[in-house]
């Protein structure tokens, strides 16, 4: 039986101690990280979330697992989502998981000297413990700390997809230019095909200018999605003028049997300009 409230309690009135001895024998010369701040405020913050721990992590003798970890989820969810936190090498905080687990151990020998009554047994049943709880702790926040990366990189991916696809207004505001740069895969062939109608119908265009001089190669499905963009526009009113084609595309687009027969095109964006 790994319950005990009288451990429980014990460890309870060591949850300062505990944080104290952490950060004191803490190393402060990793090269970036909340480990190794200086601010006043942050070390104060980082103590509280490691006091925090421990008041969470001490219940771990008293209630079931499931039990615990709902409890210990939101604390888990919080210090994945701490700027500071975030900003720190996984491998440094996954050293501190690894520096506290033997704190506990310690803790737990002394706990059983004060108890005679402890048998090996019962000893070995909580250290087995402790490095279960804590294994999947670490597992919990690697696994938390995988997805708010995963957020950001996709807020950040999006943010570069739109600003890599600008419709950009020209001098009479009813005619404007979408530069293309760069790879284009499906996905962000998707994306500019969704924000160029929605810019297009809100600046009100009726003529776009296309270019493609900065694109080097398009697949198959994104030369499909382009002409499936053409032919939207042309369902809202903006006429299309497309320039730079490399002959790569050309030829994607004509093995695909896409027809220019409706698009104008032009070998240059300033040849383009002068069509009326």
């Amino acid at each position: 039986m790994h319950r005990n409230k009288t451990l429980h309690s014990f460890l309870l009135s060591k949850a300062k101690q505990l944080t104290e001895e952490w950060y004191a024998s803490l190393n402060k010369n990793d090269p970036t990280g909340v480990y190794s701040s200086t601010n006043p405020a942050i070390i104060e913050n980082l103590k509280g979330q490691n006091f925090e721990f421990h008041l969470h992590l001490c219940e771990i003798f008293i209630l079931e697992k499931d039990a615990f970890f709902k409890k210990f989820q939101p604390w888990i969810e919080k210090v994945a989502k701490d700027p500071e936190h975030q900003s720190t090498p996984i491998h440094f905080i996954l050293r501190e998981f690894m520096r506290t687990r033997e704190q506990y151990f310690g803790f737990l020998e002394e706990f059983a000297t004060l108890h005679p009554d402890v048998t090996a047994d019962q000893l070995k049943t909580w250290e087995r413990l402790i490095t279960q709880t804590f294994d999947e702790a670490i597992l919990r926040f690697a696994e938390e700390t995988h997805n708010m990366a995963s957020l950001k990189l996709e807020a950040q991916q999006e943010m570069i997809n739109e600003l890599s696809s600008p419709v950009i207004s020209l001098k009479d505001h009813y005619t404007a230019l979408l530069p293309l740069v760069g790879d284009i895969d499906t996905a962000r062939a998707k994306m500019i095909l969704e924000k160029t109608l929605e810019q297009c119908s809100k600046m009100r265009v009726t003529r776009l200018y296309i270019d493609l001089s900065g694109v080097i190669i398009i697949d198959t499905m994104v030369a499909h999605q382009l002409f499936q963009l053409i032919d939207a526009l042309r369902l809202i009113g903006v006429e299309t003028i497309l320039s730079g084609i490399r002959a790569e595309i050309a030829q994607t687009a004509v093995q695909l049997g896409l027809s220019f027969d409706k698009v104008i095109t032009k070998a240059s964006l300033s040849q383009a300009l002068t069509v009326e």
